[in-house]
């Protein structure tokens, strides 16, 4: 997926409104596949990306979290922890899959498919320059996004 055009998408937000990947053209956009709202890494992730919002905002990027949850449940997860990401909801998976972020996932042993912790960087062309499958510590993994924005904007 690295150094191809990112797939082309038009998603909806926790408010129902039409996002498209061409709304950012000319900006990074940070985004960030996970299983579930309100989940334990889950919650870390988007808060952490919550926290470093204004750091990505000055490196001209935007963040962008999606999962499969629907409207209702990401307006919930949003209010519960005060996050300030914007949620996509993609309930039928066709984003999820696009960016190869569903498959196999093994769990403590157990064999199942899911929706798999995955992050993309794609530049202001519309490129994908980073791609994280699967992102292991979700917590610090924004952290990790950061840095990488940071180099490849020193490039």
């Amino acid at each position: 997926m690295e150094g191809k055009k990112a797939p082309a998408f038009t998603s909806v937000d926790e408010n129902g409104d039409k996002v498209a990947l061409k709304d950012f053209l000319g900006k990074y956009v940070i985004l960030f596949f996970y299983p579930r709202d309100n989940t334990p890494g889950c919650t870390k992730e988007a808060c952490r990306f919550t926290d470093l919002k204004k750091k990505f905002e000055k490196k001209n990027a935007v963040i962008l979290g999606c999962s499969a949850d629907t409207i209702e449940k990401h307006q919930n997860f949003i209010e519960k922890h005060k996050l300030g990401v914007t949620l996509l909801s993609d309930p039928d998976k066709k984003l999820i899959q696009k960016y190869d972020a569903w498959g196999e996932k093994n769990l403590y042993g157990k064999k199942s498919m899911g929706i798999i912790r995955s992050t993309v960087i794609i530049d202001p062309k519309g490129k994908v320059v980073q791609h994280w499958k699967p992102v292991r510590k979700a917590d610090q993994h924004p952290d990790v996004v950061l840095e990488k924005l940071e180099e490849l904007i020193s490039e």
